[in-house]
């Protein structure tokens, strides 16, 4: 199965409830309180979004964070990749080689659908996560009945 850390998790709600209030500055503790999150994991969680350059930090009594670019600027690839690492659904997806690379044969395929879900979280931005899902048109099957 394929799945993304807590931290990865955390770091959504938490930068879903900075889109929210674009122009505030929050503490991280504030944050916790919000998200009903221990403080150290968020502010764990901060620090990556600071170096990955998705949030901002201010110092000193009234600091804190806060998005460093509109929510529309921030894609979700690089929300994995600033929790994550480089973005592969395989070891050798994420451009790890391993003992069998010269012989397999499903290491390119997995490449292939590597890049296509990368893609995907880069067209998505943090704006869209707020968004409601379109609603997807009724699919109806047509089936026929033969009675003998």
């Amino acid at each position: 199965m394929l799945r993304l850390s807590r931290l990865t998790d955390y770091a959504t709600a938490a930068l879903g409830w900075m889109a929210e209030h674009p122009h505030r500055i929050v503490s991280a503790a504030e944050l916790a309180t919000v998200l009903h999150l221990e403080a150290p994991t968020v502010a764990k969680v901060l620090r990556s979004l600071v170096r990955a350059g998705m949030v901002e930090s201010f110092r000193g009594a009234s600091g804190g964070y806060r998005l460093a670019r509109p929510a529309e600027h921030i894609n979700l690839a690089e929300l994995v990749e600033a929790l994550e690492g480089p973005f592969g659904i395989t070891d050798c997806a994420a451009g790890d080689a391993c003992a069998h690379s010269t012989h397999c044969g499903v290491s390119a395929p997995w490449q292939r659908i590597s890049a296509v879900v990368a893609q995907t979280l880069a067209r998505m931005s943090l704006a869209d996560l707020a968004r409601p899902l379109p609603a997807s048109p009724e699919r109806r099957v047509a089936i026929q009945v033969e009675v003998a």
